[in-house]
């Protein structure tokens, strides 16, 4: 169990001060699979989340077959499959001469040949009440990071505001998972790297009918390009808009936006009654980066905090969780027997930066050769012919779909 100690501050103030093991700082998907894995191995974890829950709008919502086959790895996922969820089995482009079908998961040699659209607030209240089985877990909620706590050049923990005053965890191993506007990495100043041109995304819903098509669609038009999920009764829509073109959209006003949509989607015209007000559409700006390091003694980056990933193919819960599953087979044992070194952290950063850098890469080109090109396209836009001839060819067809379903290599949890 984590050790807490109550001392007072120079103005006489209670201060809890606590020693752990491990101190995760962000309890999102990298985060709480990293803590529930730790627990598991009686490995001492406080993890802090500096929200009161953990409802987000429009977080990412996907949960890909390689993410359920570790929890099913864990003996978790027939209990979360029973979480309400939709199925998404296939990816198509819907183009001018037909839908182009990307990516069919049902031709994959997996126990879970689709991916699982769940809440992501759901995931994580599934993967924090599995972690909470465990005595050596803690989950302080409310507990915003304000600062490292550095001795000798090495990070021994973190100072936190909790709804109580401050705190002070200490650790021999710190974790920032704090998601794409991590503290940590901020107060590291460690150097990050662009790796694809920024663009905005408006996010809204929209009523789903039962006879409706399943799975996820993206379509293309004039200088539009829009995805759609399948989330059971709603459409969750993604509109990739050109970088600072939000405010001229604006305004334009929302039924200029309802209008584009129903050019691009005229089955689904009569749903965009249900836009009342722009509070109903949310603006995410999307950028790609990655750290040049990782690491620093005593503290590991991991999830967006560590590589800021473009939405496209929806990996980045997926690499998140994978990032998670290589830290927690690599740092066991040196945590457990108290000897963690800097070449263990050194060691997770080698084996998860080329999957980073090869699915980065790849997302650059699409975002470059597809989106990029159809949001500035005067006329109707087709694919890239390269592309679909390749989606033709036996062998090579399959390819979209092993990487968005396993990234560029399957990771497994070691016992």
């Amino acid at each position: 169990m984590p050790e807490t100690l109550e001392e007072k501050d120079i103005e006489g103030r209670a201060v809890e001060k606590s020693e752990t093991t491990c101190c995760i700082v962000g309890g999102g998907p990298a985060g709480a699979m990293l803590a529930l894995l730790l627990a598991r191995k009686d490995i001492p974890v406080i993890l802090l989340e500096a929200h009161e829950d953990f409802d987000r709008d429009f977080r990412g919502d996907t949960v890909h077959p390689s993410v359920l086959e570790i929890v099913d790895h864990l003996g978790l996922a027939e209990r979360l499959l029973k979480l309400r969820h939709s199925e998404i089995h296939q990816f198509s482009f819907m183009t001018p001469g037909g839908p182009l079908k990307i990516a069919d998961f049902d031709r994959l040699k997996t126990k879970f040949p689709f991916i699982a659209m769940i809440p992501q607030v759901h995931f994580l209240e599934f993967i924090m009440e599995e972690a909470k089985r465990y005595p050596s877990f803690q989950l302080r909620m409310g507990a915003r990071v304000e600062e490292l706590i550095e001795e000798d050049k090495v990070v021994r923990g973190g100072r936190y505001r909790g709804r109580d005053g401050l705190h002070e965890v200490r650790a021999p191993l710190t974790v920032g998972a704090d998601g794409r506007g991590s503290r940590v990495r901020h107060q590291t100043g460690i150097e990050s790297i662009k790796t694809s041109p920024p663009m905005d995304v408006l996010w809204f819903r929209l009523p789903r009918k039962t006879d409706d098509t399943a799975g996820a669609v993206a379509r293309f038009g004039r200088s539009h390009f829009v995805v759609m999920l399948d989330r059971l009764d709603q459409w969750q829509v993604a509109c990739l808009i050109l970088k600072g073109s939000y405010q001229q959209l604006r305004a334009a006003g929302l039924d200029a936006l309802k209008k584009s949509f129903s050019e691009i989607a005229p089955e689904y015209a009569d749903r965009t009654e249900h836009l009342k007000d722009w509070k109903q559409v949310a603006i995410l700006s999307v950028e790609s980066s990655r750290l040049k390091r990782w690491y620093l003694p005593g503290l590991l980056l991991i999830g967006d905090a560590a590589h800021v990933m473009s939405p496209v193919g929806g990996v980045g819960i997926n690499y998140a969780i994978q990032d998670a599953v290589v830290a927690a087979n690599v740092l066991t044992e040196p945590l457990k027997e108290g000897k963690l070194e800097t070449s263990d952290l050194l060691k997770i950063q080698k084996e998860r930066e080329w999957p980073t850098r090869v699915i980065q890469w790849l997302q650059t080109q699409i975002q470059k050769r597809v989106i990029t090109t159809a949001l500035n396209a005067n006329q109707m836009f087709q694919l890239p012919l390269f592309i679909r001839i390749l989606l033709k060819i036996p062998y090579l067809r399959d390819l979209p779909t092993r990487v968005i379903a396993f990234g560029v290599r399957r990771v497994n949890v070691k016992d």
